[in-house]
């Protein structure tokens, strides 16, 4: 078999570390470990090579390194990332543009978009293994800044883009608009424009709806606002959305996507917000419905419970034991 034709048909998986946290380095080679002894290439970027203690070509033959992150997803059938939600939202950047799907293993707090937890790890690697996996489609935001008639940046959100102030004791004047409409203007700590994805997340936090996965919508939820009307709306999946900061704002504004991209806001920018041209493929194990999710993640009350399927069984006359 020819070098191209053998390197074609290996199967590889980025592996993504919050190296940071040794015990997220110890689940990382444990998963890399494994995968090597059933002939998966594991590439990792450069540094996380070095923090794990893995030089190209480590066990066995099986370690890639990745000099450039954005070159990392090429060629790999899935992202398996250990860490929390920012390290998976990380991980959302770096395959925004080949699309490989992404597993979270959990090492956060609550870990929302995580798959797995450590406890389920020879489980994760042995799905990994055999392919036991879906992929599942995201709604993503396509963000882009201008100042004036110059488009300053263009970037992307899974969970949401925020606008906003960027000093503590100044309030930030916006006008929000909707498919090229004036909505609403008012002054306060900012805006947040969120995907489905994004509403158990900063969206949550600021008083906006939970929105389940399988919704096709966007997000608006005002932050802390001073006016008459501001609540929190759910538009169109093919909605355009824009924010504006008024000229005459007292104080510069801040867009943040995923906590992680910023770009500085001088008064008159203009931010529009949209639904992505390119989903974020997530990796399932499971089928449990989104309800459990919810339920297991925010430990929510269920107790007492006895669904319809008991409602039924008493229907039929059948008796307590």
């Amino acid at each position: 078999m020819s070098e191209a034709r053998e390197r074609a048909t290996q199967r590889r998986v980025l592996l993504l570390v919050h190296t940071g946290r040794e015990e997220a380095c110890e689940v990382a080679r444990a998963l890399a470990a494994s995968l090597a002894r059933n002939a998966v290439v594991v590439r990792l970027l450069a540094e996380e090579a070095i923090a794990l203690g893995y030089a190209p070509g480590a066990l066995g033959g099986r370690v890639e390194v990745a000099e450039r992150a954005a070159d990392a997803g090429h060629d790999c059938e899935l992202a398996l990332v250990v860490g929390g939600d920012g390290t998976i939202l990380r991980a959302a950047e770096i395959t925004h543009v080949s699309g490989t799907p992404i597993l979270g293993v959990n090492l956060g707090h609550v870990g929302f978009l995580a798959e797995a937890e450590p406890e389920d790890l020879a489980a994760t690697i042995d799905a990994v293994i055999h392919r036991r996996y879906e992929s599942e489609d995201r709604l993503t935001l396509d963000v882009r800044v201008y100042q004036g008639s110059d488009l300053v940046t263009t970037t992307f959100a899974l969970n949401e883009a925020s606008v906003e102030k960027a000093a503590r004791q100044r309030m930030l004047d916006v006008v929000v608009e909707v498919d090229g409409r004036p909505l609403s203007r008012w002054g306060g700590d900012g805006v947040v424009c969120a995907t489905p994805t994004g509403s158990t997340a900063y969206n949550f936090s600021a008083g906006g709806p939970i929105v389940w996965p399988s919704v096709e919508a966007l997000l608006i939820v005002p932050i802390s606002a001073h006016a008459l009307f501001a609540r929190p709306m759910v538009v169109a999946p093919t909605s355009v959305l824009a924010v504006e900061v008024l000229a005459q704002t007292q104080g510069a504004g801040v867009l943040w996507c995923d906590g992680r991209r910023t770009v500085d806001l001088a008064p008159g920018a203009r931010i529009e917000v949209q639904r992505g041209a390119r989903p974020v493929r997530l990796a399932r194990l499971h089928t449990a419905p989104f309800t459990d999710r919810l339920v297991a993640k925010f430990g929510l009350p269920v107790e007492g419970w006895r669904g319809a399927g008991e409602r039924r069984r008493r229907a039929n006359g059948a008796v307590d034991a």
